[in-house]
């Protein structure tokens, strides 16, 4: 049985963000089973810090098996299934190459801006850090354009993995201009997987809200 670890609880800013979404949407796409558990968000534990050196979410447990950074984990599930990581080996590279610029070639240009607007309210610094993010973001949609995925032969996990580092942007009003982007994280996020892996974690915040009324 896989588990997939995630933080006991969120504020509701956070909710259908947290990383976890992303193992628990690739485990629905490939009919994988798994289960989920929690480590405490406040205070961090040494226990969370012996899985995840910088106590983050999520980490996959598979037996003995413990791996952290969400894309390491959407490789490591993507190896499980041609739902998620297709057979042809000239594919396999492709997908792969796309998974890893999802997570180096554009959350990291998109995080800055994020951070300047939900954490530090800096205007100014998140006008700045647009400038990179939108650069990344028009030569994306140069590349989606007139095409469903990123790699022929259907959706993967580089789609699932850009796919939610895009509707974070979306969401945030970042993609107003990007018409290829917008149809694409529409299409990613139109799949049934996606809806009950969002809903699941959703869910999962809420019952840890009523918890803690009862613990008050």
């Amino acid at each position: 049985m896989l588990t997939i670890t995630t933080y006991d609880w969120v504020p509701e800013f956070a909710r259908g963000y947290v990383r976890d979404l992303r193992p628990r949407w690739a485990c629905e796409e490939a009919g994988l089973p798994y289960r989920v558990e929690t480590v405490p968000i406040d205070p961090r534990t040494e226990a969370h810090r012996d899985m995840q050196p910088f106590q983050q979410v999520p980490v996959l447990h598979e037996g003995d098996q413990v791996i952290f950074e969400s894309g390491a984990i959407l490789l490591h599930l993507a190896e499980k299934s041609p739902a998620l990581m297709p057979d042809d080996p000239a594919l396999r590279g492709e997908v792969t190459q796309w998974l890893f610029a999802a997570a180096n070639s554009i959350e990291t240009a998109t995080l800055p801006w994020q951070t300047a607007k939900v954490f530090d309210h800096d205007e100014a610094a998140a006008e700045r850090a647009a400038k990179r993010m939108n650069q990344r973001l028009a030569q994306l949609d140069t590349q989606l354009s007139g095409r469903d995925w990123l790699v022929g032969g259907g959706f993967t996990v580089a789609d699932l993995l850009m796919a939610d580092v895009l509707r974070i942007v979306g969401d945030m009003g970042g993609l107003a201009g990007y018409p290829a982007l917008t149809a694409y994280v529409a299409r990613a996020t139109g799949r049934p997987a996606f809806a009950k892996a969002h809903a699941d974690q959703i869910a999962h915040f809420a019952a840890a809200d009523a918890a803690r009324k009862v613990d008050a």
